[in-house]
């Protein structure tokens, strides 16, 4: 039951996108963005637990990234634009609602087309979009972080908006940790999502840490902060090489209220 309402609901996105979507507003863009996300979540039955209050717009989000599920989520609570890996656009049906609903696509590697991309993000950015991006560059089971590269920050660094690093991670009903959702390694497609449909009921867990404003830091600073500030909302070992880890983790500490030190984050 839950395959065919599934498949129902990305007929129905579809349809939608090709009939209407073009014609509207930014602001209904945005709302039937957040709807079908929400919808579809609740399709398959995974609970948002997130709160992005006070996080300003036209902001640079900077999320870990675990699953496919990770662009629907963030949609769903705030529906934003997306950097995206070029292989997307090859998605059957999804890659197309993709391109038609706000995704830049980024080939990996092309120089000139990071450069379109980052002037693309910029332009957002100052019109008070959010954009968000997944500086790892690739996904992960959730139980340990990739390396932040920062190339796509430097749009946030040029036009003196806020990078806004977000934890996210995935549970089971008895509040552990699951990897049901992971579209990493040799996972395929089918497989990740036999696995969500499968654990019958999940929850996912969004958290906002302290913005950065980059005033004079470099971009890979930025992202050295950025890995630091999710990582220690995760609980997680930021295994990072540079020498200053022991201050980033020292700002990150400083920043976070006395209320949310003191309890457990995730």
């Amino acid at each position: 039951m839950r395959y065919a309402r599934l498949g129902l609901h990305l007929l129905w996105g579809a349809l939608t996108v090709a009939a209407v979507y073009r014609f509207l507003n930014d602001d209904a863009r945005l709302w039937l963005k957040q709807r079908w996300s929400q919808q579809l979540l609740d399709i398959l039955a995974i609970h948002l637990d997130a709160n992005l209050h006070g996080v300003p717009h036209g902001s640079l989000i900077v999320a870990n990234h675990i699953s496919w599920l990770d662009i629907f989520v963030l949609n769903a609570i705030r529906p934003m634009a997306f950097v995206s890996k070029s292989e997307v656009r090859d998605w059957p049906l999804a890659g197309w609602l993709a391109a038609n609903t706000d995704t830049l696509f980024l080939r990996r590697g092309c120089r000139a087309d990071a450069i379109d991309i980052n002037a693309r993000i910029e332009t957002l950015l100052a019109a008070g979009k959010d954009v968000a991006v997944f500086p790892e560059g690739t996904t992960t089971d959730g139980s340990h972080l990739q390396p932040f590269h920062g190339a796509l920050l430097q749009p946030a660094i040029d036009s003196k908006r806020p990078v806004q690093p977000l934890a996210l991670a995935y549970f089971d009903r008895s509040g552990r940790r699951s990897i049901a959702p992971a579209y990493a390694g040799e996972t395929t497609m089918a497989e990740c999502m036999a696995e969500i449909i499968a654990s019958r009921s999940l929850y996912v867990r969004l958290r906002p840490t302290p913005p950065i404003v980059a005033g004079t830091l470099t971009r890979r600073e930025v992202a050295v902060m950025a890995r630091s500030a999710v990582a220690y909302h995760l609980s997680l070992l930021a295994e990072t090489e540079d020498s200053s880890a022991e201050d980033i983790y020292s700002f990150c500490s400083r920043s976070l209220s006395p209320s949310v030190k003191s309890s457990t984050l995730f």
